[in-house]
């Protein structure tokens, strides 16, 4: 007689039972998902964020990292503080000040890259079921590190001078009705990942007197603000209050991301906080990043530098507004950004950008869709298109791509009747109308 074998399961992950539950907040970042597509030589990508540092003096980067080496070398290379190295902190009050920010030194952390300043607030204040309110659309990394930690995300709208005031006290206010504590409003003011938004100094005005008013502390990140195109940089939201707002920067855009610096600047009993949760994650921020870049700013006219970013990026927005105006086709509209490095484009009722990115790749162009930039589900009508990284002439030879594509799905559509109209179809602009209707914007 044969005795039946015992069946034995197996799993792709044998540890999927072990896993904390947090872990299943936890997703591949839409943009890099388009890597793998959008690095073929043949594809004109328009959706990475990638800074184009061609600028960057590299021989200057060059001897200033062989003389740091050569006369510093075992300090640069060693451990240093949880808080960061004080000379880089103190540069870093000179670069705030470009905004209007007054700051010292002992106010600030400096961590691996603002992403990672981002991770220690969120960890420092988020339980999980808090809500974190969050302008629509909003950046995707910072999305992922808030289900990261199980936060809810409520999404905030915004019109064409940024955040909406009354949609922020709105949320607030309900949000609260329902026994949830709202820890805080997550904004890039300048030039908003993924929509290119410059929020307006009245707006910033504004929104800092609904959260004074509400007591709600404000997360203002800012990788773009001196990346201004068109005008001189804005005021900071920070610098008009210094206990409601933690600010983020990061040398990731005005110098290299490579180095992984950036920097919090929060009230004295939070960054209290924030240093001891450093200490955990990393024990320390890079050293050898902060010598660098301190070296870098006290031996380079780095604001100079500065300027010359500006106008390579401008040459490369101009390229990306002139070929969305010559190729996209009726129906499709697009923001027209003072900075940063992105687009924000909306499709014609009934397309869908997450669809329509496999037609594009097939053009051999790429974008981001905008579902990535929601927590809800919206976005689907949406795509972001950076303009940062390839030449104007790729720029613009991407666009008429895009028409191409985009000309052929809606030809499609219009022959056999592929019209969808669902909930995920709402835009940003239909957001704002509605919330116009609720109560107006300040």
């Amino acid at each position: 007689m044969t005795v039946p074998q015992k069946r034995v399961e197996t799993r792709i992950d044998p540890y999927v039972d072990a896993y904390a539950s947090r872990t299943r907040g936890l997703k591949a970042s839409a943009v890099r998902a388009l890597f793998a597509v959008a690095n073929r030589p043949e594809v004109v990508s328009l959706a990475g964020g990638m800074p184009n540092i061609a600028d960057l003096p590299l021989d200057v980067v060059g001897s200033l990292v062989s003389e740091l080496i050569s006369t510093r070398g075992p300090q640069a290379m060693n451990y240093g503080s949880a808080q960061g190295e004080e000379p880089i902190r103190q540069q870093i009050c000179q670069v705030m000040a470009l905004e209007g920010i007054e700051a010292a030194a002992d106010d600030i952390i400096i961590s691996c890259g603002s992403q990672q300043a981002l991770d220690l607030v969120t960890r420092t204040f988020i339980d999980p079921g808090d809500v974190i309110l969050a302008e629509a659309p909003s950046y995707v990394g910072a999305l992922g590190t808030f289900a990261a930690y199980q936060a809810q995300v409520v999404h905030v709208p915004m019109d064409d001078q940024g955040i909406i005031p009354e949609a922020f006290r709105q949320a607030t206010v309900a949000a609260r009705a329902k026994g949830r504590q709202v820890k805080f409003l997550y904004t890039i003011p300048n030039f908003n990942n993924p929509s290119g938004i410059l929020m307006t100094l009245e707006r910033r005005q504004a929104l800092l007197a609904v959260a004074r008013e509400l007591d709600v502390l404000i997360i203002e990140d800012n990788p773009y603000g001196l990346l201004a195109l068109d005008q001189p940089p804005l005021p900071a939201i920070r610098s008009m209050d210094h206990d409601q707002v933690i600010y983020l920067g990061s040398f990731s855009k005005t110098f290299a991301p490579g180095f992984r610096v950036g920097w919090a600047l929060a009230p004295p009993a939070v960054l209290k906080k924030l240093v001891l949760a450093q200490e955990s994650a990393t024990l320390c921020p890079p050293v050898f990043s902060q010598f660098v870049i301190s070296a870098y700013l006290s031996n380079w006219d780095w604001q100079g530098q500065i300027v010359k970013f500006r106008d390579m990026y401008r040459s490369r927005r101009d390229a990306m507004l002139r070929g969305l105006e010559d190729h996209m086709p009726d129906g499709v509209t697009w923001t027209h950004p003072k900075g940063g490095f992105f687009v924000w484009a909306t499709l014609p009722e009934g397309l869908d950008a997450d669809q329509l990115s496999a037609r594009a790749a097939s053009y051999r162009v790429a974008y981001v869709p905008g579902t990535a930039f929601y927590a809800d589900g919206l976005g689907s009508r949406n795509m972001r298109l950076s303009y940062c990284f390839p030449t104007p002439e790729r720029i613009y030879e991407g666009t008429r791509r895009l028409g191409e594509a985009l000309r052929e799905e809606m030809g499609l559509r219009a022959t056999f009747g592929l019209v969808r109209s669902t909930k995920r179809d709402q835009s940003t602009a239909e957001i704002v109308g509605a919330s116009h209707q609720l109560g107006g914007a300040s």
